[in-house]
């Protein structure tokens, strides 16, 4: 157990956790609504700090980021534990045991350990991903700093409905984040998702245009849920116009998983017409993931029209850009260590 970081006493020994936009006010002997963040006696601890549930080598391509160090490795790692109550959860095992049975795993492991072990892999970057690092922040903290000094990349893979002191807090050592825009509606967030969606607009603002970490947003389109041509059209509007057209979308297709089996898997002509709306909004960069046969996993230069980078599965292969721009056309890639 670890005394954790970003909280403040409240009156009768409860405390104020300030790790999210929850802002939870736990009275001794409770936890927050992550499961994992615990008031004994006035002091909020961490119950999951050194607990790693997942690990893995992965191409950073999995997490998914296309544009930040393509066709490398990424040593990936996550504690039990999430923020959120998405009903659709494909890894509700790992996130969601600790706010319903109270349930806490993983093998110990110290932050100078995970940092040894992507060292002797020979990973590029540190990820931390799975569940939500958000929740595991002392960790992810503390092992971020050691890697930066190894000379590896650390990279989120959010929810992104993390405080701003949070985002401070990580802002000198993270290179890069993934976030979950789940959609484009209040209702689905605090209905579904159990959150908001306001917070997870100004968070990528903020990382964007403020922190400058690169980003990439990924939105699971779940049919009858988050597919309208309405919401599709605020959603694209919001990336291309607030965040820029240089942001990658991710459009990932939906299975049913957890409490939602009764909702279809998504169809090809609605991931390829929200595909199409991003186009046409500018966005530079559009990816459909988890569909095979839709071969629109490739990055296209937004110059020439020429493929630059062919993906299968989640290899990068026959890479045509050197050095950030087309080798045809020589239009800029965006991205970090793009050729």
């Amino acid at each position: 157990m670890q005394e954790a970081r970003l909280w403040k006493p409240l009156k009768n020994g409860s405390v104020q956790c300030r790790l999210c936009n929850h802002y939870c006010a736990i009275k001794p002997g409770e936890r927050g609504k992550c499961g994992v963040r615990e008031n004994n006696d006035g002091t909020l601890y961490s119950l999951n700090y050194g607990k790693i549930a997942a690990i893995n080598l992965d191409p950073v391509e999995k997490k998914p980021l296309y544009h930040f160090q393509p066709g490398t490795r990424t040593f990936s790692f996550a504690t039990m534990g999430c923020n959120l109550r998405c009903t659709f959860c494909q890894n509700w095992s790992l996130s969601q045991s600790p706010s319903e049975s109270r349930r806490i795993d993983g093998r110990d492991a110290t932050p100078e350990q995970l940092v040894e072990e992507a060292v002797r892999v020979k990973a590029a970057s540190i990820s931390y991903t799975y569940s939500e690092p958000t929740i595991f922040f002392e960790l992810m903290q503390d092992t971020a700093k050691l890697a930066r000094k190894e000379g590896l990349k650390n990279i989120m893979v959010s929810n992104g409905f993390m405080s701003r002191e949070c985002l401070d807090e990580l802002a000198p050592d993270i290179d890069a984040i993934n976030v979950d825009l789940k959609c484009f509606t209040e209702e689905f967030y605090h209905e579904i998702s159990g959150a908001h969606l306001k917070p997870v607009l100004e968070n990528l603002k903020y990382i964007k245009h403020t922190l400058g970490w690169w980003l990439e947003v990924t939105t699971l389109l779940i049919p009858g849920k988050n597919d309208s041509p309405e919401e599709l059209d605020e959603l694209t509007n919001f990336l291309a116009k607030e965040i820029g057209p240089d942001t990658p979308w991710h459009i990932s297709r939906f299975h049913p998983d957890y409490k939602m089996n009764n909702v279809p898997v998504t169809g090809s002509d609605s991931l390829t017409a929200a595909y199409r709306m991003g186009r046409e909004k500018g966005l530079k960069y559009v990816y459909i993931g988890n569909m095979p046969g839709l071969d629109m996993q490739h990055t296209i230069c937004p110059g020439c029209g020429k493929e630059v980078i062919n993906r299968s599965g989640f290899t990068s292969t026959r890479p045509s850009v050197t050095k950030g721009q087309c080798d045809f056309c020589g239009e800029t890639i965006h991205g970090i260590e793009m050729g």
